[in-house]
């Protein structure tokens, strides 16, 4: 990559992202030099002029498009070179693609492909013929004149017809292959083409999910990636077929207009364009908008993903508190993992919930013998009934008893049955091992999340219809942002969780965990530089963000990086204190000036940073844990009643609305029509991953497991647009009762304000 070309990508990835080309400039630097996005995003302000993680992702992202944009053209004009064929008016033409498919439009002529029917035509000899339609000066009388000179006796032409047709099939392709023609062909497609999904032969089925799209349809350019999705996986399972729908009269239309103007055979050119878009130009651009229909949607559903995770990840710890962890289920039992204040394994046990006796006697014991703080109960099968009891055995004994939270368990499992969880715990049973990860999941949710596949922890959208290394790779640059912020504890930390330090990795966190294992506990930052392999490099990327609480230097508890502590100790000696006796007082941080300290490489963006972790070094970025309050009376879907106003955790969040736990083992929904009394265009505007809310029930369907939430402060009235449910025996909707309706004046025409109808209809 030259130096001019490189100069290129800057102003242009400047221009695009509206940022100065010393930001863009210095940040590829960095990143080119091998730092992580953490440490540029966190260390190195003054250079990016302190660009977020966001910014810096996008300038690295559309930097490597532009990189592949320029080894692309470089491989077409090498190939179009070597045809003998690169004038300069298509060399110029390249060099101004500014995209993949502009440039890929332009190469199609001279790309390699199979045989073709042009390709046929002329090595029989039509060439010359299809020149002299194309030329227009001929008549539709005189072309077909012209045609029987090409007949022959071999049999390749046998008619003039035949000699039409070749002649017809040469100009098809070529006209299929103009970039202007494709390109104004696709953005009409685009702009007014629909999205068509019927349902497949002999799949017709009223208990099918795919029901709403057996018949449906909407614009190309509007259809979200929720709908576009699961079209296409109803697609996968065999029940729809769907294609996108063109305006073709419009197309036909111009199409015939451009390539007959100023040309005389108006018949056979006529013929030319729509034998060119029926069998050439609508089947290639549909698959192209296919596969941007599935690229938009994918990219979607990643960004939806990553913030899920991102909002999980960073879910509020309980932190050090001894707990109970209990994984329920009915026929195989509820297992058991009680685990200390810093997540060591103490003690399993298997309990079956119809031994009511044992299992509350067993609860007793292990209240007594290990007095946790908390019990965490998963909420998979049999969590509700689990919880029940527990909470029954709890209000026997007495104060201090310990709280019982519902822990989402997505992705236990999947754990459990890991090489990871194996070589944790090599003698524990599968089941156990999916207690200990519950329980350790409220103590410190991060901790435990980064040891499982994020795919599999349930905050996705589609995720495994999408593009596998899109994905990955997003999740990854969210796991890993995730645990920047937060800091690891270098001394307990996992090898999971350590090798998604910036600068680290598997490699070297497996060595960090097998030094610490050999010698002990590291007293510093310092020592990290004994780990086998962790060079300087890898030192300056990681060093701020591992903390070695109690340690030999009071900063290294701090996200204060090693590279600065000489500077803290000159502001703690111009005031007349030591290091220690600095950090935490706030009296004492207030009286350092800042502008002191400006230098070349250190400004106020990193001076604040500094400030702010000796006010509370170490600090936590995650909110204080606050468990939800479920409603004891409710366990299942059935004990609803419409109207209901509950207490609920957001469980995820995707394009049309938000998922949650009301606490009945079946997560609710609110259509983003229903999350606010304002108009709502993204769910995370309003609510995010773990985020307690209260919402009014509005449906039940048991049949297809669905419950209708909403979130509005005037929600719509209980019964109305809402499948009746059966409740115990009951064929009417029961429905909660509410304060009564004002009474409406005899006289008055229409409904008043607050009038509620006899259908149940609120007018306001």
């Amino acid at each position: 990559m030259t130096d001019a070309l490189s100069q290129d990508i800057v102003a242009r990835v400047a221009t695009e992202l509206s940022l100065a080309p010393q930001q863009v400039r210095a940040t590829l630097t960095l990143f080119a030099d091998g730092a992580t996005l953490p440490f540029v995003a966190r260390y190195r302000k003054e250079l990016t002029g302190d660009l977020d993680e966001v910014q810096l992702r996008d300038v690295r992202d559309r930097a490597e498009y532009l990189h592949e944009l320029e080894d692309r053209r470089a491989a077409i004009l090498k190939s179009v070179d070597e045809q003998g064929k690169l004038d300069d008016a298509l060399r110029a033409a390249l060099l101004r693609a500014d995209t993949k498919q502009a440039l890929e439009d332009l190469y199609l002529p001279y790309k390699p492909k199979r045989r073709t029917r042009a390709m046929i035509a002329r090595e029989r000899g039509l060439g010359p013929l299809a020149d002299t339609l194309w030329a227009g000066e001929s008549t539709d009388a005189q072309v077909d004149a012209a045609a029987l000179a090409y007949v022959g006796t071999d049999g390749e032409v046998p008619t003039a017809e035949a000699a039409l047709q070749g002649a017809r099939d040469i100009l098809s392709e070529q006209l299929s292959e103009d970039a202007v023609v494709r390109g104004w062909v696709r953005e009409i497609t685009r702009a007014k083409g629909i999205v068509r999904s019927t349902v497949a032969t002999g799949k017709a089925s009223d208990d099918s999910k795919f029901k709403d799209y057996f018949d449906y349809s909407e614009s190309l350019g509007t259809i979200p990636s929720h709908r576009m999705l699961a079209i296409r996986r109803g697609e996968t399972e065999n029940e729809l077929i769907w294609r996108v729908e063109a305006p073709t009269d419009e197309i036909n239309a111009r199409l015939a207009t451009e390539v007959t103007a100023h040309r005389r055979a108006t018949q056979q050119l006529g013929l030319v364009a729509h034998d060119c878009y029926r069998r050439l130009l609508a089947p290639a651009i549909e698959v192209e908008l296919r596969v941007e229909l599935k690229t938009r949607a994918d990219d979607d559903a990643i960004t939806i993903f990553g913030r899920n995770l991102e909002q999980l990840l960073l879910s509020a710890p309980a932190g050090e508190m001894r707990v109970i962890g209990l994984d329920p289920g009915f026929r195989s039992g509820v297992k058991v993992a009680v685990v200390s204040a810093t997540g060591a394994l103490q003690h399993t046990d298997t309990l079956y919930l119809h031994q009511e006796d044992r299992f509350a006697g067993a609860i007793r014991a292990m209240v007594a013998r290990f007095t946790p703080e908390l019990i965490a109960i998963g909420n998979g099968t049999a969590s509700r009934e689990t919880e029940t009891l527990v909470k029954a055995v709890l209000r026997e004994l007495d104060s201090p008893r310990p709280q019982v939270v519902v822990v989402n368990e997505a992705g236990a499992s999947v754990y459990s049955a890991s090489d990871l969880a194996r070589a944790e715990f090599p003698e524990l049973d599968v089941s156990i091992r999916g207690a200990v990860s519950i329980a350790r999941r409220l103590q410190d949710p991060l901790a435990e999340l980064v040891k499982i596949d994020p795919k599999s922890i349930g905050v996705g959208q589609y995720q495994h219809d999408v593009h596998q290394t899109k994905l990955k790779q997003r999740l990854d640059d969210i796991v890993e942002s995730c645990v920047n912020r937060v800091g690891v504890e270098v001394n307990t930390a996992s090898a999971a969780l350590l090798a998604y330090v910036a600068g680290i990795g598997p490699g070297l966190a497996q060595s960090i965990v097998t030094l610490r294992d050999q010698r002990g506990r590291l007293t510093s930052r310092g020592d990290l530089k004994d780990v086998p392999r962790l060079g300087a490099k890898a030192f300056e990327q990681a060093a701020g963000f591992l903390r070695v609480r109690g340690g030999v230097h009071p900063l290294d508890a701090s996200a204060v990086h090693p590279e600065r502590y000489t500077l803290v100790e000159r502001m703690a000696r111009d005031i007349g204190a030591d290091v220690a006796t600095l950090v935490g007082n706030d009296a004492l941080v207030e009286s350092i000036q800042l502008a002191r300290y400006v230098s070349e490489d250190v400004g106020l963006p990193t001076l604040r940073d500094i400030v702010a972790e000796l006010r509370k070094p170490g600090r936590d970025p995650r909110a204080a844990f606050e468990p939800p309050a479920f409603r004891d009376d409710l366990t299942k879907p059935a004990d609803l009643l419409l109207g209901m106003v509950l207490e609920g955790v957001v469980t995820n969040i995707v394009a049309f609305g938000a998922f949650i736990d009301i606490g009945v083992h079946q997560d609710g929904l609110v259509h983003v029509s229903q999350i606010s009394d304002r108009y709502v265009r993204d769910p995370n505007d309003v609510v995010k991953v773990g985020q307690r809310v209260q919402v009014t029930v509005q449906g039940v369907d048991l049949a297809r497991g669905r419950i209708a939430l909403t979130m509005k402060k005037e929600p719509t009235a209980p019964g109305a647009n809402t499948t009746p449910v059966r409740v115990k025996g009951n064929a009417e909707p029961k429905v909660a009762p509410r304060p009564a309706a004002k009474p409406t004046p005899k006289t008055a025409s229409k409904p008043t304000k607050g009038f509620v109808a006899p259908n149940g209809m609120r007018f306001k």
